[in-house]
């Protein structure tokens, strides 16, 4: 039941400049003063929501990961957050948790944006990564997958009959985002919804600012209970925020409220992995 502190990073990005982003977020994370053991970056950090991985991606060997490993050993912090990666000639929007010693996991981006193409450049993953800190587990999610309920849902086991209340597969649902300003009605909605339905906390992380696209941002980074209560919410301008989640809270509601035992159960086949 030990708590879990989190960073959340709302920041602008330079469009499609991989070096100048870097460079921020550098920056930007070694200004943190307060005491944090998860740094959550927004989706494409280092490029922005680009169409064009022929002339951004990079390999795991590549320079972004290892930047992500230098920061995460040095901030003795994992970091997270999506980039475009090539593997095997295909592209991927792909999320990377970093851990301080070095290691990682990753999830490819199960649903592509079609509407803006992306399903047309990358190749979309088939796995869920589910990963584990302190106990919590936590379910990382990239972005247009908010949309998708059965993608986040709480797996319960099949043939479970005997009217037990089922452990929650995680307890955290985390959303790396580049969500735009006309469609927060949508992204503010729904991130209270996965929480609320899946009991759990929500930690969405979106940019600010205009894109390449002269897309506007309006960040809206949240963190969510299993409530759906807004623990935080930041509108239209940069910020850094640490919070600190209690288990023992989630522990509470799911004992008084014990609405997971009457869900449905199913399986997704092929569905997770895990670090």
């Amino acid at each position: 039941m030990l708590p879990l502190t989190i960073t959340l990073v709302q920041t602008a990005l330079h469009w499609e400049d991989k070096a100048a982003n870097l460079a921020m977020l550098e920056n930007t994370i070694n200004n943190i003063t307060a005491k944090t053991e998860l740094i959550v970056l927004p989706e494409m950090f280092s490029t922005g929501f680009s169409m064009q991985p022929a002339a951004l991606a990079e390999p795991m060997s590549g320079p972004t990961v290892q930047w992500m490993q230098r920061m995460a050993i040095t901030k003795r912090a994992i970091i997270t957050g999506s980039l475009i990666i090539e593997e095997a000639g295909c592209y991927y929007n792909r999320l990377i948790w970093m851990l301080p010693n070095g290691q990682y996991g990753y999830y490819d981006k199960r649903h592509l944006f079609g509407f803006a193409g992306e399903d047309a450049q990358y190749t979309a993953g088939n796995k869920r990564l589910v990963a584990s800190v302190k106990g919590w587990k936590i379910h990382l999610q990239v972005c247009y997958d908010l949309r998708f309920p059965v993608w986040a849902r709480q797996q319960l086991p099949l043939g479970d009959t005997d009217g037990a209340a089922a452990p929650a597969e995680y307890d955290i649902l985390l959303y790396v985002a580049n969500w735009p300003q006309r469609r927060n009605l949508a992204w503010k909605t729904l991130l209270q919804a996965r929480a609320i339905e899946n009991q759990c906390y929500v930690v969405g992380v979106n940019r600010v600012g205009y894109d390449g696209n002269e897309i506007y941002h309006s960040g809206d980074s949240m963190v969510v209970d299993a409530m759906g209560e807004i623990l935080y919410h930041k509108q239209d301008e940069a910020d850094v925020f640490t919070i600190t989640l209690e288990k023992t809270t989630l522990a509470t509601i799911r004992e008084k409220l014990p609405f997971l035992k009457d869900a449905d159960a199913f399986t997704i086949l092929n569905h997770d992995h895990d670090i």
